[in-house]
């Protein structure tokens, strides 16, 4: 975690910071304030919130556990407000949350979609899985044509895992147990 900053669960009350984080970040297709407001209350074993020296959110990374395969936790957004971009942030949230997970959930993988043109998060789960030594599988999830809305690009579907590192931290791990994972 970059100098200054913690790694936390979300509270109900960091909602609406982290909406204008999205808001803000002027690529994330932006839910209503009252879904931040829910992930924050039902989601906050699965998501987490960078803060500064404050305690004020400042990045957060939402996510969910996917209920066919429950070892795999689905990231949904990740964003950094603008002044602390450009620090490593996103890539440390993400390790950060995917640790913890797998220790108190058992997680082994993780997926994510990403629009094509979205090169910083192309490069940030490229980077996640290099770096945990772990495989990447990439195919299309949602085809531009199933969007209501003119212009959304397709949705790439990125399957990363079994990354070693979870697999090892997981509960399941320090059990000596072997838990299949949904494939």
């Amino acid at each position: 975690m970059p100098e200054g900053l913690k790694l936390d669960a979300p509270r109900v009350e960091d909602g609406a910071a982290i909406w204008r984080i999205a808001r803000d970040s002027r690529t994330l297709d932006l839910n209503s304030s009252y879904s931040y407001l829910l992930w924050c209350r039902d989601f906050a074993a699965t998501s987490a919130v960078a803060r500064d020296g404050d305690g004020e959110p400042v990045g957060f990374v939402t996510g969910y556990v996917r209920p066919q395969r429950p070892r795999t936790l689905v990231v949904w957004q990740v964003a950094v407000d603008h002044g602390q971009r450009g620090r490593g942030l996103a890539a440390a949230m993400l390790d950060g949350l995917t640790t913890r997970v797998a220790e108190e959930l058992g997680i082994d993988g993780i997926e994510t979609t990403i629009t094509p043109d979205n090169t910083a998060s192309n490069r940030l789960f490229t980077s996640y899985a290099e770096r945990h030594g772990a495989p990447v599988r990439r195919e299309v999830l949602f085809d531009d044509a199933l969007f209501p809305e003119e212009g959304h690009e397709p949705e790439v579907l990125y399957r990363i895992g079994p990354v070693p590192a979870l697999a090892s931290a997981s509960p399941t791990a320090s059990a000596g147990a072997t838990a299949p994972t949904g494939d």
